[in-house]
């Protein structure tokens, strides 16, 4: 056995059977072809002898090269998910990870945009792109992100068959689970103004999105084309794609949306990655009666 096939085989797990998504698949093998790598283990058994302190001395010597908390904490994740699967294929009586700590994180709120914002946003990148082609897609992608609540890969990964957009559109979300997400008409006609300009064809079973020269649309080329809108309209670096799922929320939550009902839509796995977004509609509503309510200044 070679390095190459213990972490081929870390890769087929992650992939066959947790269906991680590609990011945290791309995310969990590097961290542990770094590991490996540094440490030159090259069998099941070299990883499953990797102990808490093996982990400490390779976490400091990755924040001294720069490593921010978030990073650090993904990494460390990433590490006890590989040594907990070398241990089980190497037959080991007690499978689970060495327990290690990981850096505080400052659990910061998210930042949505206004929905103005967002709509501005979607149709600044229709209006600047290369081809109207293009800027069709991207204002799709956009609008399924801020009005259906998508993650980028999920809007990224609808397939040609998932076209004509009906009312509902189900999607498959993180660890392969399927939800039913309402689809605005605003989003169903974006929609089919770019399968109708695309000029490659949509097969049912190919991506709906599609690259300039017709390979699947990569997460960057939205995110670039977000962020020059972003600058365009002088809002923060905050106004990212993910930031427009935020705005659903919160935006929902603002109308009365209950949170169960918000979850659902989401997809998150437990009602508490819901509950942050009753803290920005919190922050969102102090902020609005400081900046409108007479006497606001004067008895804060």
């Amino acid at each position: 056995m070679s390095r190459e096939d213990i972490l081929g085989a870390w890769h087929s797990f992650l992939t066959d059977s947790k269906r991680r998504s590609p990011h945290t698949v791309r995310a969990y093998t590097s961290a542990a072809q770094r590991i490996a790598v540094a440490r030159n283990l090259s069998t099941f058994q070299d990883v499953a002898a990797l102990e808490a302190q093996d982990l400490r001395a390779h976490l400091a010597s990755r924040r001294a090269e720069g490593l921010a908390n978030t990073s650090a904490a993904r990494e460390l994740s990433a590490l006890k998910a590989f040594i907990a699967f070398a241990r089980q294929e190497s037959g080991d009586p007690d499978p689970s990870a060495p327990r290690v700590r990981g850096p505080r994180l400052k659990k910061g709120l998210p930042r949505p945009v206004t929905p103005d914002e967002a709509v501005n946003i979607a149709d600044l990148v229709d209006g600047t792109a290369s081809d109207d082609w293009i800027g069709a897609r991207d204002r799709a992608v956009l609008l399924l992100m801020y009005g259906s609540g998508l993650r980028i890969a999920e809007a990224l990964s609808l397939k040609g068959g998932d076209i004509p957009l009906g009312e509902t559109l189900m999607v498959t979300g993180k660890g392969g689970k399927q939800r039913l997400v309402a689809i605005l008409p605003i989003t169903r006609d974006a929609v089919a103004e770019y399968a109708n300009t695309c000029p490659y064809p949509l097969d049912t079973k190919g991506a709906l999105f599609r690259g300039a020269k017709g390979g699947t649309l990569s997460q960057g080329m939205v995110q670039k084309a977000m962020a020059k809108a972003r600058r365009a309209l002088g809002l923060p670096d905050t106004a990212t794609p993910h930031a427009l799922r935020h705005s659903f929320a919160t935006h929902l939550l603002s109308a009365g949306a209950d949170l169960r009902s918000l979850q659902e839509l989401l997809g998150h796995a437990s009602l508490g990655s819901t509950q942050i977004y009753t803290k920005v509609d919190a922050a969102s509503l102090l902020e609005n009666y400081r900046s409108a309510h007479p006497r606001a200044k004067r008895d804060s």
